[in-house]
């Protein structure tokens, strides 16, 4: 049987969706045919991710689900990719016989000569290691969103105690500036609004290529691209966040007034076992500076409870950093213990129990946090990304306020119809917890 039609599942982060994309574009130059119907599909993908251990769970029970497919459905070869795929490549081929191929992080564009290479040889296959290759720039995107993620760089140079990814994304790589450049006007010309800017690191961008943290550059000529409505930032790490990048924000008009910073603690002595570049004291007055020059801006952070050696007193002092500071966006992961990191041999490792009881007790204040907040939205004008008709005159969007997928979103009372992926002018009517509830202004 000549293996015609590919279906690709996308687990993990929006760096997987990109990896995926770029697949299935490499697949159809090569004439395979993207499927939507597992059913139906001859090679099915799975794009793992293996960054802690629910994220590793959940790649293992999707894998497990998909091999039912070559015995029910029309499914030849089971292929994984991605971080699990990097990190376990020998523990799933010896583990799960249905594997028929395994391509690591930087393997991605060998994906159609690896299934031409199974419909000729029939054995199973393995390509891992190559972890420090350039982004393939020569690959065009084949679908469109209104959204689309785009990746400024690679790799990570941090090395944080707790993490896996400079093993699986190797070293930090900026891509040049132009080529970036070249894709963004690419997709505005093929209908995208929302540009977000995402790399494992996004404020390191440039310091490789250009001996300077030259994101704020990048954001002064991507300003000026036409078709583009929104430009968003995400992963930005707080100890390269500088005054160019801070001004840059502010005054180019496209770049929404929203930041994405994962501090992860700011207890001192926490953030020196996790080896973060940063401290208390400069957090505190980067969040001031940003708050001082951009008012409207929304900061979104999430944090880790239970790392090795966090006391109650050390969570408390995390705890009351939340309440002082008072972030419009928050998210909590509990510590996981990942082996090979330095962090999975720390003594002092903290119970299951209490890391969730931590993270609860954080998520109870946000969510009173999060309620003050929208409650001041009431009366208030924004404008409203329409992405999704839902019934009875409502739809959903989103505002500047809202990444897509981990924030929330703006329900949307209209009598009139509107146009998925327009922007219109919404005055706030009411809120829930982390939702705002509106009507279209006419």
């Amino acid at each position: 049987m000549k293996t015609k039609k590919i279906y690709i599942v996308t687990l993990g982060c929006s760096k997987n969706e990109i990896d995926s994309e770029l697949m299935m574009s490499i697949l159809k130059e090569s004439n395979y045919i993207i499927s939507d119907s597992l059913e139906e599909a001859n090679v099915i993908v799975v794009n793992t991710c293996g960054f802690i251990e629910r994220a590793k769970e959940e790649s293992i029970e999707t894998i497990w689900e998909m091999t039912k497919y070559k015995e029910e459905g029309n499914c030849k070869y089971l292929i994984l990719a991605g971080c699990l795929a990097e990190r376990y490549s020998k523990e799933l081929m010896d583990e799960i016989p249905d594997i028929d191929a395994i391509i690591g992080t930087g393997n991605i564009k060998d994906i159609a000569l690896v299934i031409k290479e199974l419909e000729l040889k029939s054995k199973r296959i393995k390509k891992t290691g190559n972890i420090d290759v350039a982004y393939l720039e020569e690959v065009k995107r084949i679908n469109f969103n209104i959204t689309e993620y785009v990746r400024i760089s690679e790799g990570c140079d941090n090395f944080c105690t707790y993490c896996i990814i400079p093993r699986l994304r190797g070293k930090h790589r900026s891509r040049k500036m132009d080529d970036i450049i070249e894709e963004v006007k690419y997709l505005a010309s093929n209908g995208v609004k929302e540009i977000i800017l995402i790399g494992q690191n996004t404020s390191d961008y440039g310091i490789d290529l250009y001996n300077e943290y030259a994101l704020y550059k990048l954001l002064d000529r991507l300003n000026n691209i036409e078709g583009i409505t929104w430009i968003r930032l995400l992963y930005l790490y707080p100890d390269n966040f500088d005054d160019n990048l801070i001004k840059s924000i502010k005054n180019n008009q496209k770049v929404v007034k929203y930041v994405d910073i994962p501090l992860q603690h700011v207890n001192n002595n926490i953030l020196k076992k996790m080896n973060r570049k940063t401290n208390k004291e400069d957090i505190i007055l980067l969040i001031n500076k940003l708050k001082k020059e951009i008012p409207e801006i929304i900061i979104r952070t999430t944090f880790i409870v239970g790392f090795p050696g966090e006391t109650e007193e050390y969570f408390n002092d995390l705890l009351d950093f939340v309440e002082d500071i008072k972030f419009e966006r928050l998210g909590v992961f509990t510590y996981s213990q990942e082996e090979d990191t330095p962090a999975y041999s720390f003594p002092n490792q903290i119970s299951e129990e209490i890391k969730e009881c931590r993270r609860d007790k954080i998520m109870e204040l946000q969510k009173d946090i999060s309620e003050d907040i929208m409650m001041n939205k009431v009366g208030k004008k924004f404008n409203v990304l329409i992405e999704e008709f839902c019934g009875n005159n409502t739809y959903i969007g989103r505002t500047y306020m809202d990444s897509p997928e981990i924030d929330g979103v703006v329900y949307v009372n209209s009598i009139k119809e509107l146009i998925l992926g327009d922007f219109i002018e919404v005055k706030i009517t009411d809120y829930l917890e982390y939702d705002l509830i509106g009507e279209v202004i006419q």
